[in-house]
């Protein structure tokens, strides 16, 4: 039995199979009763735990979850990020607050492959369900989510960025790094580990604001490299630190929503996590 106290990655689990559901029907608004019945919820229950976890009713979330939702935003959000940009003001992006202070690897340090270095490692919830993070003494350097491929095969994918670092299961030295970046609440810390290419890519997209999306092309003439939007993807891609950088955030010109490391469900489930919030403050 559920309750009121349910963990993040519960209500993580409800929205999945909600995608789920609703692609099945090729996109179509169910009804509060349909949608709950097949969920296996009563429809007040439903309506309590996606109303608290996003803040906006499932009616009005199902909007933000259709596949046509990405191409919506890109018309909508992505005209007004340069001008966000070239102001100087940040929106409602959780990485322009203060809160977060990162800095890079040198070159050097990233060419010996992570030798030398103390990762420490840990799972903890969160509300798209479990993550993975990592830290060294600087700060956060991997951030994965287990939720859809496994504890295992997630540690395994952040180890192999930087195999020859030694790896320490001690969560409590990252915690309150990793509690700040999901409650936005103290300062949160990152430290970026990558060629100096990825790290030009990572820093544009520390960039685009919480509700906003950008493209891989706009990425690639943020960074004075224009042509070069497949290497931008590339980069994208291996954003070791997901969510806190917003790889999610690109999408393809068209509008589609290209790939994503930790899976398509995932990424669209961030895209409505982020619209639905930024559109219930706006009409606040």
């Amino acid at each position: 039995m559920t309750t009121d106290r349910e963990p993040q990655s519960y209500h993580y689990g409800v929205m999945a199979r909600a995608i789920e559901i609703i692609d099945a029907d090729g996109g179509r608004d169910l009804p509060l009763e349909t949608l709950a019945g097949r969920l296996g919820m009563s429809p007040a229950h439903f309506q309590r735990v996606f109303s608290r976890w996003v803040g906006v009713s499932p009616k009005r979330y199902q909007q933000y979850l259709t596949l046509d939702h990405a191409r919506e935003l890109l018309r909508a959000r992505a005209t007004l990020l340069d001008t966000a940009i070239e102001t100087g003001l940040s929106g409602t992006g959780r990485l322009h607050d203060l809160f977060l202070r990162w800095e890079a690897m040198s070159p050097g340090d990233y060419a010996r492959r992570g030798a030398g270095l103390d990762i420490a490692w840990g799972a903890f919830d969160s509300p798209f369900g479990e993550i993975v993070a990592m830290g060294t003494d600087r700060g956060l350097c991997g951030l994965g989510f287990s939720a859809e491929c496994g504890r295992a095969a997630a540690l395994e994918d952040l180890r192999s960025r930087w195999p020859d670092a030694r790896f320490t299961h001690a969560p409590e030295r990252i915690a309150p790094w990793v509690e700040a970046a999901l409650g936005h609440q103290g300062e949160a810390r990152l430290h970026l580990i990558g060629a100096p290419f990825q790290i030009k890519v990572w820093e544009a997209l520390l960039q685009v604001p919480e509700g906003h999306v950008t493209t891989y092309s706009a990425l690639a003439g943020r960074i004075g490299h224009p042509r070069a939007v497949r290497a931008v993807g590339n980069a994208v891609g291996r954003n070791p630190v997901s969510w806190l950088i917003p790889c999610h955030r690109a999408l393809r010109k068209s509008g589609g929503l290209g790939g994503y490391h930790w899976g398509l469900p995932v990424k669209r489930a961030l895209l409505a996590w982020e619209s639905a919030r930024a559109d219930a403050r706006e009409t606040a």
